[in-house]
């Protein structure tokens, strides 16, 4: 989803969780270029901190900074600094000279104390689109003393190196510091006192972040000792969410359909290393060698450098087919190399639920296919009655309607016409489900293969191997098939989480354990409950450090701040003499038609899947984009590009650029 409020990818991997310092960051080193094959832990110039060089990246000392690039020749770069500064801002300041650039300031918000920093501030920028740069910045204190992070990347670069980003800073922490560690400790038992604390912290999140439902639900022991719900399923209406309340799950859809694949496999009908074009003939990617690579473990792996690309079926979404989005997959390329980097593709996920489908029904219509799958091979012998792609029967009786805040920041019942667009994509993220459903998909995991009566859903084997790791996410930290597999804090953690217009969502367990737990939110700001739920269960687990709340208090306020600081870019009425430039109708080969439609001075574009009202952004580069506004479509923004007596119209996501031209 791309929305203005949600950070980029790389300034994600700059807030990422911080863990603690090796043993050997007690003694300074030089730093060095990275060799081939390894990664190298380096410490700071006057050895104030640690960091992880990731493979193929470069450093280079000048003075109290370190200068790291990336292995493109395209100046993306960051800098490390032992500033001399007395406080965040200056230090900062003293940074970016390190690199020689001034960028526009824009916002500056202060994180919760973590990973030994005693103090965290982040620093955005107002940086034109035109210049696809992402940049950021960071201000850590440890004593008296600030070191300070800034990146100036290439925004294609700092999204298909999200993951390396977030390895270099996954131990980034204060040289001697601690790292927090679970390993041998044994689970307490959640009894109701340590519930008690659970449901008090999520409803605390759920007035803080404005959100109107949360539904969560734990299992410990085999047993469920929490379903419950928060606040309401619709804003004004009475009606409460409970365990019973469907949500969009979104791309939680895809471990249940790598589930569906693993049936297939222990069933002998299906081979993870088999190649997936051998499987299904019409299988093609825009690039003949990858396709030619691509195994059926791959399909959705996030490993073969498909990169995300998912405007071409958000936009005209509703003239989608799973035929087309298979079609649409054999036009994309990938932007690494095969097994480097974790790339994530919806596009892929679709493709392995539809390959799966044919394999279980061979020669059915591709949703039809699959949707019969899913249901005889998942749903129905798990008991999953209320989990569904019928979107008719979805949105019957009791189930969540999605939020998101308008321009004025006021939380509004969002329309559902960008999230209809998965439809046609469904294996990726399109099912609706509930907690006490997918307590019983997180329940047959932790018992590996075994339903509640104790006879076996499926062979280990086939069930296990989805964990197996395909690409790194980080230290200990690996994507395996639609399973997010963490061993950093020294226990297992299992999880996946899904993100639509409206609806985010997790699910999680710790195998040895035996515990997991479910999250489903309806409103955007929901997002950002997860990782703090997550952090209290680990801390009343395993008498963690008292994080969580600290960390969901000051992440409201800066997201409130951020929200504020945006709200003052925009111009809004939208500007009338560039609302009357706009052409009536534009056009893009891969997005299809935008329409313009102008009424009381306001201008709406409309896109097929979904419409909204803009306002104008006048960039620093004296340029001007239009930004649509409405809960359904916050924050997609088109830049004027008109040339040669042409309007038209560039939207670009984090590696492409889309032009519309004005069509006469």
């Amino acid at each position: 989803m791309h929305r203005i409020l949600i950070r980029t990818a790389l300034a994600a991997a700059l807030s990422l969780p911080f863990v603690a310092a090796p043993a050997w960051a007690d003694a300074p080193q030089a730093a060095v270029a990275s060799d081939a094959g390894a990664e190298a832990p380096l410490t700071t110039p006057d050895g104030r901190a640690t960091f992880l060089l990731p493979e193929g990246w470069a450093t280079d000392v000048q003075g109290n900074a370190v200068i790291v690039t990336t292995p493109e020749a395209d100046g993306s770069r960051l800098a490390i600094v032992d500033a001399t500064a007395a406080t965040a801002d200056d230090a900062v300041a003293e940074a970016w000279k390190v690199l020689g650039i001034t960028p526009k300031f824009l916002l500056a918000t202060d994180a919760a104390p973590r990973d030994g920093w005693e103090q965290r501030r982040f620093y955005d920028y107002d940086v034109p689109a035109n210049a696809k740069r992402a940049i950021q910045a960071a201000a850590f204190r440890k004593g008296e003393d600030w070191t300070v992070v800034v990146v100036d990347a290439d925004q294609a670069v700092a999204e298909k190196r999200a993951a390396q980003f977030g390895k270099l800073f996954q131990r980034f922490q204060p040289a001697g510091h601690t790292r927090e560690d679970f390993a041998g400790r044994t689970a307490h038992k959640l009894d109701a006192a340590r519930l008690a604390q659970v449901a008090d912290f999520v409803e605390h999140m759920r007035e803080a972040y404005d959100v109107p439902g949360v539904a969560i639900g734990i299992v410990q022991d085999g047993k469920v000792v929490m379903s419950r719900g928060f606040g309401v399923r619709r804003l004004g209406a009475p009606d409460k969410v409970d365990g019973d309340t469907r949500f969009m799950i979104a791309s939680n859809t895809k471990a249940l359909t790598t589930l569906m694949l693993a049936k297939l496999v222990d069933a002998g009908k299906l081979d993870w290393d088999a190649r997936a074009v051998d499987v299904y003939a019409p299988f093609k990617l825009g690039d003949a060698d990858t396709t030619g690579k691509v195994l059926v473990k791959h399909l959705i792996c996030a490993c073969t450098g498909v990169p995300r690309q998912d405007f071409e079926w958000l936009f005209e979404g509703e003239k989608q087919t799973p035929e087309r989005v298979m079609e649409t997959l054999g036009t994309m390329q990938p932007t690494s190399g095969f097994g480097e980097l974790f790339q994530y593709s919806n596009p892929m996920a679709a493709a392995a639920g539809y390959i799966g489908g044919q394999v279980a029904s061979p020669g059915s219509e591709l949703g039809a296919g699959y949707d019969r799958a899913m249901q005889t091979l998942v749903f129905d012998p798990l008991g999953m009655d209320d989990t569904t792609f019928d979107y008719a029967k979805a949105q019957s009786g009791n189930f969540a309607t999605p939020h998101g805040y308008d321009i004025d920041h006021h939380v509004q019942v969002m329309g559902m016409g960008l999230n209809d667009t998965i439809v046609a994509s469904r294996p990726a993220g399109a099912a609706w489900s509930t907690v006490n459903d997918l307590l019983r998909y997180v329940q047959m995991e932790i018992d590996r293969g075994l339903l509640p009566d104790g006879s076996r859903y499926i062979g280990e084997a086939a069930l296990l191997q989805r964990r197996e790791p395909q690409i790194s996410l980080g230290v200990d930290r690996d994507y395996a098939m639609a399973l997010m597999v963490d061993r950093s804090d020294g226990v297992t953690v299992i999880d996946h989480g899904g993100d639509m217009g409206g609806f985010h969502s997790n699910m999680m367990w710790w195998p040895a354990q035996k515990v997991g737990a479910v999250i489903l939110t309806n409103a955007d700001e929901g997002v950002y409950l997860r990782g703090p739920f997550k952090r209290r269960l680990t801390e009343l687990m395993f008498d963690g450090r008292p994080e969580a709340e600290a960390t969901a208090d000051a992440n409201a306020k800066a997201n409130r701040e951020g929200f504020d600081a945006f709200r003052t870019l925009l111009q809004w009425p939208a500007d009338a003499q560039a609302i009357a430039g706009l052409a009536p109708r534009y056009h893009n080969d891969a997005l299809g038609e935008l329409v313009v439609t102008r009424e009381d001075g306001k201008a709406v574009f409309d896109v097929g899947a979904f419409s909204s009202e803009v306002a104008t952004q006048p960039q620093p580069d004296g340029s001007l984009a239009f930004v649509t506004i409405d809960p359904v479509a916050m924050g997609f923004s088109f830049v004027r590009a008109d040339e040669d007596g042409v309007r038209r119209l560039v939207v670009r996501d984090g590696q492409h650029e889309y032009v519309f031209d004005e069509v006469k």
